[in-house]
């Protein structure tokens, strides 16, 4: 059962969240996950408007996913986001569940 990869964020230094954003393509792949929004036109229809990015990765299971957000290439990528406030960022992995219900 699929599951995805949410993540919301708001980049305060573009060129030190480039360093990271430039790795994390492969390490995705590397899990099977898929990229099915990055960066697009968005609407927030409610909740605050911290955020100007959005991100939506595919991942063939919930164990993938999570391991790729565990693994230590994501980690060593994400450092570059991680450090002085470059930039700030909310993740969850969730299940497809029963979708019908």
């Amino acid at each position: 059962m699929p599951a995805y990869w949410v993540a919301r964020s708001k980049i305060n230094d573009p060129v030190e969240y480039k360093k990271y954003t430039d790795q994390v393509p492969g390490i995705i792949a590397k899990f099977g996950g898929k990229v099915l929004a990055r960066g697009g036109r968005f609407e927030i229809m409610e909740g605050p408007d911290k955020f100007q990015r959005f991100v939506v990765i595919e991942f063939p299971t919930f164990e993938q996913g999570v391991a790729c957000f565990r693994s230590p290439e994501y980690d060593a990528a994400a450092k570059f986001r991680r450090q002085n406030g470059v930039g700030e960022v909310e993740t969850i992995m969730v299940d497809a569940g029963d979708a019908t219900k």
